[in-house]
């Protein structure tokens, strides 16, 4: 199981030289990948009354492709969108920013893509929210061809490309995407059509049923389930006894990947969150570089 870091880019902020330490200091330690979350714009509370959101218009969000090639000039970490909201961007672009980042890393970036919930954003970007779960399975299929293809003719529901291709292609050929998973419709779509997936609950018999059903409609699709990657998460309370139970349940439940959590934990600082993850890195048995 390969250990990773959480970004919590909502408290480093817009500090370079903190992105800067937090990606060299997480790679001393031994983390092997870094994960960052997306949002292209946040709501205003003050003019969407009743707004819920978990995030707003002063949440700071470094967007991930331009952070990753950041990032790729400065670590060896394998680099993880968790996860891109696709259908409210353009499919050929996305595709050439990752192929782009992917190539700069020399292939080490691992593209998490899901459908997002903010309607507002969706409005912002041109886009339309009620179809945004057909529109990513089309743009997974178009990406993937752009990532394999020197020459791409495709008509879709929502994207056509006539005669075009990427140059350069990416390192990975295609780039792994994984999908962030929460409802039944979800999980299906993981089985069919991902190359891993992003739980988004602890195990235990909720995670057993959403396994049950990604492993059931990779065989319906002819595939094979095993061969599904799984990057949980767990959150560092301080207790490394704790830690390591969740880790281990984790590795009992199949994942391939865990990702350590340190934002919203009430630390203040980035020099606080490397500090709290050289105690979780120590009670994972990590070897620092």
């Amino acid at each position: 199981m390969r250990i990773g870091v959480v970004f919590p880019q909502t408290e480093i902020g817009g500090d370079v030289g903190a992105v800067r330490a937090y990606g060299q200091g997480v790679e001393e330690l031994g983390f092997q990948h870094l994960i960052a979350y997306d949002h292209v714009l946040g709501a205003d509370p003050a003019v969407h009354e009743g707004w819920r959101g978990v995030y707003d218009v002063d949440t700071t969000f470094h967007e991930p492709m331009v952070l990753f090639g950041y990032l790729a000039a400065l670590t060896t970490l394998e680099l993880v969108a968790s996860i891109i909201i696709l259908p409210q961007r353009q499919t050929a672009l996305v595709a050439k920013q990752a192929a782009e980042v992917d190539l700069l890393s020399s292939g080490r970036l691992r593209l998490g893509v899901g459908l997002g919930w903010n309607p507002v954003e969706y409005e912002a970007l041109g886009q339309d929210f009620t179809t945004r779960g057909r529109r990513m399975e089309e743009q997974v299929e178009l990406m993937r061809r752009l990532w394999t293809e020197r020459s791409v003719t495709f008509e879709g529901e929502y994207d056509r490309v006539t005669g075009a291709g990427l140059a350069p292609l990416p390192v990975q050929r295609p780039i792994p995407i994984w999908f962030g998973a929460q409802s039944p419709a979800a999980y299906r779509r993981t089985g069919r059509l991902a190359d891993g997936w992003f739980p988004q609950m602890l195990p235990g018999p909720k995670l057993d049923e959403a396994k049950a059903m990604v492993h059931e409609a990779a065989v319906q699709a002819g595939r094979d389930p095993s061969m599904l990657g799984m990057d949980g998460r767990a959150t560092w309370t301080g207790d490394a006894e704790e830690l390591n139970r969740v880790a281990g349940r984790w590795r009992e439940s199949g994942a391939t990947h865990l990702s350590v959590n340190t934002m919203g934990t009430g630390l203040s600082s980035p020099d606080d969150h490397l500090t709290a993850l050289r105690a979780a890195a120590a009670a994972l048995g990590l070897r620092p570089s």
